[in-house]
């Protein structure tokens, strides 16, 4: 199941993409008031969704827009950093991970995701604007002390992120927090695909283009600690809550990265694709 928030008639909705097009749960008579309610009630409404999905009314594509699947995020996502072999010695020269022995985890603000072709502000106090694709984790149940194995079933579904970053402020304040955080730092989406129709989420084709330029390619088996040890490891002691947004961290080949770095500056168009789940779109202004 492919699931969107989209606005429509000028109000947010959530919405199930078909083959046939957007339907969106009010129209076939469930109500949940965001995506939030959906995702803690998946497992409720998963079987009644599906059997009012056949033969549901569409939308035209001009009656609707997409938004981030979750526009507001129930807590700030979760993120692994240097997940990725090719990106730890890409940016070895700025920080020395090639000897770490254990996941790097940090978090991100995220008062309100940027949708899938919104615009990526200019600050007048960043000038090191940077790129990074990742793969999205979900969570439909609390997870508390979960092991490796059970993680599985905590997953709700996959989406994509942009983990836009002001390198120049991630750097100043040694934390990682507030250069990952600014307001229209973290578009998502397009959708949320389910677990069951992603299939093996650790063999999904990953990439980035920047003006149509390829500079990241890759593929999620490539991850270092996995979405169910990630999952496992960070509920071990610590709730997880139902709505959890986890960002597994981005392959490879980030302006940062590049000799000398190449910053995003105004009017660049960003586009992350993961297979299985589309693209995301996104412009610098």
């Amino acid at each position: 199941m492919r699931l969107t928030t989209i606005k429509y008639q000028g109000k947010e909705c959530v919405a199930v993409q078909t083959e046939d097009g957007m339907v969106t749960l009010e129209s076939v008579g469930i109500y949940v008031a965001d995506m939030n309610e959906l995702v803690r009630r998946y497992d409720e409404l998963q079987n009644v969704i599906t059997e009012k999905m056949a033969g549901a009314k569409t939308l035209a594509k001009d009656e609707y827009s997409v938004l981030a699947p979750i526009p507001v995020p129930m807590q700030d996502v979760v993120c692994l950093g240097v997940n990725y072999h090719d990106h730890i010695k890409e940016t070895v020269d700025v920080l020395d991970f090639t000897k770490k022995k254990d996941a790097v985890y940090f978090s991100k603000r995220v008062n309100r995701a940027n949708d899938p072709d919104g615009n990526i502000p200019v600050y007048d106090f960043v000038d090191a604007l940077d790129y990074e694709v990742e793969l999205g984790v979900i969570l439909k149940k609390d997870a508390f002390n979960v092991t490796v194995e059970e993680a599985a079933d905590v997953i709700l579904g996959y989406t994509i992120i942009n983990d836009v970053s002001a390198r120049n402020l991630q750097f100043k304040h040694q934390q990682w927090y507030r250069g990952k955080s600014l307001d229209g730092y973290t578009p998502m989406g397009p959708c949320i695909v389910t677990k069951d129709e992603i299939g093996d989420a650790h063999d999904l084709e990953i990439c980035c283009y920047v003006n149509d330029e390829k500079r990241q390619e890759s593929n999620t088996k490539y991850m270092i600690t996995t979405v169910e040890e990630a999952i496992s490891e960070l509920s071990q002691g610590m709730t997880l809550k139902a709505g959890t947004i986890i960002a597994t961290g981005t392959p490879g080949g980030v302006g940062m990265g590049m000799k000398p770095p190449v910053y995003l500056k105004s009017g660049d168009a960003i586009r992350c694709e993961i297979e299985g789940i589309g693209s995301l779109k996104n412009t610098v202004g």
